[in-house]
């Protein structure tokens, strides 16, 4: 389905702000319950959830996961976030589109130097301390061992690590998918390898998509599935097969997780993964990226539907609902402001500003494109003329 190139829905500042901050709220409600079964949700809430809740473990929080003391829950955005906001930083200070060098001089610098406030922490720290572990390998590669940023995600464990913050890169492309794919493929190579980088492109070219005027969910699908290679595409052929057939998330949570089970590496436990798991492959694909566009799909694209079947899906969940949160937001459907609110205030965050300030680099960018353009044009014309 091609959509319509009339002027309809919301102008481009107002879908980068329902996508940057419909993927915050979609983070922030989905973290409390990442890593845990949709039968282990309803157990620990007595339901599904149905908005923002508390940490897992209470008042606990700090001390039940000694390895991750992270305050998960009230509202508090995780890394998926602070990543995005990052990322949104290199934009404000290139001002023009980027690439894997991008990573290396400004995001590097920025996750170990800048202190801010870290919602999970409930402190002020360098973003690096919050970061996992495959995240904290773009600064060990580009910072300390010197590799060459475009080859830099070669050897990191393949997950959505990359793709959790690609929305920007397909707002300041927004309509222009292929040159969102292009661009976030060169980004994420300092990052990711295989699946995941594959994953990071085909996300950035749905949002891209769900920008133009006119799309639809199923618009977004069918473009995301023109660029996936591998089993990215063959990942989310089979969900999106599925959700075809569901209009409520809680008949889709199991047959989702079916469709996407022989592409996913982690496995059935996904706190205690498979030996096999997240490692490259062309015959496999990251879960959170298929599942987002399924709960897409069965969500017809409002927001509140995706999100929530994205959240009560549980495992990596906080991703999967920023994914579906950002696309839902970027067409059009955008965050309950009464959740928007409360994420922004828990997390100390303005979560508009971030927006605001891509809005006006997208604005250049395209500008700066327009000049390329015109000057390729010209200098093919003066070599095909005819004498």
């Amino acid at each position: 389905m091609t959509p319509s190139m009339e002027p309809t829905g919301p102008d481009l500042p107002e879908r980068i702000t329902a996508c940057l901050v419909g993927a915050a709220v979609g983070d922030a409600i989905g973290g409390p319950v990442e890593g845990y079964s949709p039968e282990q949700i309803v157990e620990r809430h007595g339901g599904r959830v149905h908005g923002i809740v508390g940490p897992w473990n209470g008042d606990q929080w700090r001390t039940a996961r000694p390895i991750a003391p992270y305050h998960k829950g009230d509202g508090h955005v995780t890394d998926d976030t602070l990543m995005t906001h990052a990322l949104i930083r290199v934009y404000a200070s290139v001002r023009d589109h980027l690439d894997a060098y991008a990573v290396a001089d400004h995001l590097v610098p920025d996750l170990m130097t800048t202190p801010r406030w870290i919602p999970e922490l409930e402190a002020e720290a360098i973003p690096l301390h919050r970061l996992f572990l495959a995240e904290k390998w773009i600064v060990t590669r580009l910072h300390y061992g010197h590799v060459d940023p475009r080859e830099a995600g070669t050897g990191n464990i393949v997950n959505c690590g990359a793709a959790m913050y690609m929305a920007p890169v397909g707002l300041v492309n927004a309509a222009n998918p292929k040159g969102a794919y292009a661009e976030a493929l060169d980004i994420a190579g300092a990052h990711q390898s295989s699946y995941g980088r594959e994953a990071a492109a085909v996300f950035a070219a749905a949002v891209a998509a769900a920008c133009a005027p006119g799309a639809t969910p199923t618009s977004v699908i069918d473009t995301a599935l023109s660029f996936a290679k591998d089993g990215t595409r063959a990942a989310i052929e089979s969900v999106a097969e599925v959700a075809a057939h569901h209009q409520d998330f809680e008949s889709a949570l199991t047959p989702l997780r079916t469709a996407v089970t022989p592409f996913d590496t982690v496995g059935p436990d996904y706190r205690s993964p498979s030996l096999g798991a997240r490692r490259p492959s062309r015959l496999h694909s990251i879960e959170e990226l298929p599942v987002a566009l399924g709960m897409l799909l069965v969500g017809d694209g409002d927001y509140r539907h995706t999100v929530l079947g994205s959240v009560n899906y549980g495992r990596d969940c906080d991703s999967i609902a920023t994914m579906s949160g950002a696309i839902a937001g970027a067409l059009g459907s955008g965050a309950p402001p009464e959740w928007s609110k409360t994420v922004a205030e828990a997390s100390r965050l303005d979560l508009h500003a971030p927006a605001t300030t891509l809005a006006g680099v997208a604005q250049e960018i395209f500008t700066h494109d327009v000049r390329r353009r015109r000057a390729h044009e010209s200098a093919y014309a003066a070599l095909t003329a005819t004498p």
